[in-house]
């Protein structure tokens, strides 16, 4: 898929409930690119016409052995060198994991770490490791421009706020694939072709972008795993002294932590799986269950637009279905005639503004500037403002420059689990299922869905339920009108896991934790402090 990922939490405040973009924004990567670019080898999980799998489908993450091998030792025992980071109050170290878990004289991989120490003033409670998602976002940004700043007090009291670049993120030793300005290519293809040639130049693309991750990240792109990285959270848990793993895990975070509990039930503290992935579903389930997640979170704001003064899709008494098909002639006809956008290579097209509106889906917060962005685009004919908002989901900055989130996040789910389709073909009939989920986003999703098809590595990874059997309580969060974590994963991963404990929020955007809700927030805080998780099914607006 052309990964879809949320925008970058740089430019947020770390007030409690402005945060939720920070988090969102990670963490949005973390599952957009999850669900539509999951795969990897050449043999699709599903038939076009594939009913929905999940949990009793399929088989059980199986736990590892309580004792590490003893090749593994040196890594479980090593003593990391704290240093000042740059930023105040936090310290950063480098920690070695075995490239290969199952070969780990084969070399190794070099993970970044941070972390603050409590504050004090109460009995400490370790370390509280925390991952916003993506796979491909910065666990450390999190940690230093949000969780160890904006984290409740007696959070950041009591525990020492961690955080780990996976591997192939950001600092720990970074996937890479296309440069800035093969990027900027990429993220303009067209999605919804109309006829042959368009397809064969999306086929050409994700080929490219394949072809270029498998040709500069060919020593790490077989050992990016989510298993993988699960391991090497462990390694981290020992080095730091931790008898048990405290953990909090937002969108594709949730699947990270999930897979810890499965491998290391026993090892598992307080952990917080919040904008849950279900692991039990293939990809092209994933895909479509998500593509009607965002279709839900677009009628929400439709809804909402409706209401507003400023609404470019029509007023008081538009419906939903009025507004999309008032939005996807928009598209239409940036598909035909693109908008300037205050760049001068650029232009606003139909690829890059339906990013843009995707964007603003993860938090309502965004809704008043995707309103804004709307009206000057359709009837001011000024893209800039859609551009800003699709830059910020790409994480590209203000000189052209991108992180790496979009080449870790495929290198991930195309290792984690088989593609969606078999091809161009396949996936051709399989559109009118996908525009039925979403009328609005239907066509492009589908087609995000072909990046892993081509992928150089074959996927080591399947669908799984994880029992993770004799775990402690483990608190799953559920938004019901999340867009990329559909709300009905949330409800299947707390029933998968012996311990979990489902906590909904009734509400609009990507995760809850910090988003606004005193019910949310108090439950997760009172779990992480006094370890009491929420009654199961309890529900907060």
């Amino acid at each position: 898929m052309h990964t879809w990922s949320s925008p970058s939490s740089r430019r947020r405040t770390v007030s409690r409930t402005r945060a939720r973009l920070t988090a969102a924004a990670l963490a949005t990567a973390a599952l957009l690119v999850s669900a539509c670019s999951p795969g990897g080898s050449s043999v699709a999980s599903s038939s076009a016409a594939a009913p929905r799998t999940g949990a009793a489908d399929v088989p059980a993450l199986a736990p590892l052995p309580r004792t590490a091998p003893a090749a593994l030792k040196p890594y479980y025992t090593q003593r990391l060198k704290w240093r000042d980071c740059g930023a105040p109050g936090f310290q950063c170290a480098t920690m070695k994991a075995p490239l290969d878990y199952d070969k780990p004289a084969a070399g190794d991989v070099r993970l970044a770490v941070a972390r603050k120490t409590a504050t004090g003033g109460a009995k400490p409670l370790g370390s509280l490791l925390v991952n916003p998602g993506g796979p491909g976002g910065s666990a450390i940004d999190y940690l230093q421009q949000y969780a160890g700043l904006g984290y409740p007090a007696e959070v950041r009291a009591r525990y020492d706020m961690v955080a780990m670049d996976p591997r192939g993120v950001a600092r720990s030793e970074p996937v890479g694939c296309l440069d800035d300005r093969q990027m900027d290519t990429f993220t303009q293809t067209d999605l919804t072709p109309d006829d042959q040639a368009e397809r064969d130049a999306v086929v050409a693309s994700d080929k490219k972008f394949a072809q270029a991750c498998g040709a500069r990240s060919a020593r790490l792109l077989r050992h990016v795993s989510t298993v993988e990285a699960a391991r090497d959270m462990d390694v981290l848990r020992a080095v730091l002294g931790d008898p048990k793993l405290n953990y909090v895990g937002a969108s594709y975070g949730t699947l990270l932590g999930a897979t810890y509990a499965g491998l290391f039930p026993g090892r598992v503290g307080r952990v917080v799986l919040d904008g849950a992935l279900d692991p039990s579903l293939d990809s092209r389930t994933v895909n479509l269950e998500q593509t009607a997640g965002f279709e839900t979170a677009f009628h929400a704001f439709a809804e909402d637009c409706a209401r507003q003064t400023d609404c470019p899709l029509g007023g008081s008494g538009t419906t939903p279905a009025q507004a999309g098909d008032r939005l996807k002639a928009f598209f239409r006809e940036l598909d035909a005639r693109p908008l300037s956008a205050g760049d001068p290579h650029r232009k606003l097209g139909e690829a890059l503004a339906t990013t843009g509106v995707i964007a603003a889906m993860y938090d309502q917060g965004a809704w008043g500037r995707l309103r804004a962005a709307l009206t000057s685009a359709m009837k001011d004919h000024d893209g800039e403002g859609l551009l800003a908002l699709s830059d910020s989901y790409y994480e590209r900055d203000a000189s052209g420059h991108y992180t790496n989130l979009m080449m870790a996040n495929s290198a991930v789910n195309c290792l984690d689990l088989p593609p969606a389709f078999t091809g161009p073909e396949q996936l051709a009939k399989d559109v009118p299922a996908f525009e039925k989920a979403s009328p609005v986003f239907g066509e492009g999703l589908a087609w995000a869905s072909l990046n892993c098809t081509y992928w150089p590595v074959r996927a080591t990874g399947e669908p799984r339920r994880i029992p993770a059997r004799g775990a402690a309580p483990i608190v799953v969060v559920g938004t019901t009108r999340d867009p990329a974590t559909p709300y009905r994963w949330a409800q299947s991963l707390s029933r998968q896991l012996s311990s979990g404990h489902l906590l909904t929020y009734a509400g609009d955007g990507h995760t809850a934790f910090g988003r606004g809700s005193t019910c949310i927030d108090s439950a997760i805080d009172s779990y992480l402090l006094h370890g009491t998780p929420p009654a199961h099914g309890k529900r907060c607006s």
